[in-house]
């Protein structure tokens, strides 16, 4: 893998004169810190894992009393001190943009979301949610080759009780082996 000059530097005597009028001797150096980076994790030598995102939880209805319904699930998913099977803190966040359900859960994806929250009418009626496990839900998927079957299986998501909410997703983020 070439990534090309991660630092450079010289002598710039010429340039302190521009601007002052006076010829006075200097160097200088900057460094590609993002390349680094980029550099020091393709080898594998960052020391650094990637953190979990916010949960997100998705916006299903503009109605005031779904509005509601989903800022209590932040708040509620906010005030539990969330943390992953490493023991870092994850939050929670509600989806504010316009759009479908599809590119709700893209944004969640570009989020590092551990999962997503899903509350439609139906689930409301019903008083339950839905939470889409974002990481096994992708590993599930790779093993569904036809559209239907994805749609019917919904992998990585569950339904839990409103009131569950909270103890469903933190055992979610402790993961299968039931960490931290």
């Amino acid at each position: 893998m070439v990534f090309g000059s991660v630092g450079g530097g010289g002598r710039y005597d010429g340039l302190v004169g521009r601007f002052r009028g006076e010829d006075i001797p200097a160097t200088g150096f900057s460094i590609g810190v993002s390349r680094l980076q980029a550099a020091l994790k393709a080898l594998g030598k960052s020391g650094t894992e990637a953190a979990h995102g916010p949960v997100v939880v998705l916006v299903m209805d503009r109605a005031p009393d779904a509005m509601a319904k989903a800022q209590s699930f932040v708040t509620a998913l906010r005030a539990a001190d969330l943390r992953d099977a490493s023991g870092n803190a994850v939050g929670a966040e509600l989806y504010l943009g316009d759009s479908g359900m599809k590119a709700q859960l893209r944004y969640a994806d570009k989020r590092n979301s551990p999962c997503a929250i899903i509350q439609g009418g139906d689930e409301r009626a019903k008083g339950v949610v839905q939470i889409k496990d974002l990481a096994a839900g992708k590993a599930l998927a790779a093993g569904i080759a036809d559209h239907d079957a994805y749609r019917e299986e919904r992998p990585g998501q569950f339904e839990v009780p409103e009131a569950g909410l909270v103890a469903a997703v933190r055992s979610l983020l402790r993961g299968p082996k039931g960490g931290a």
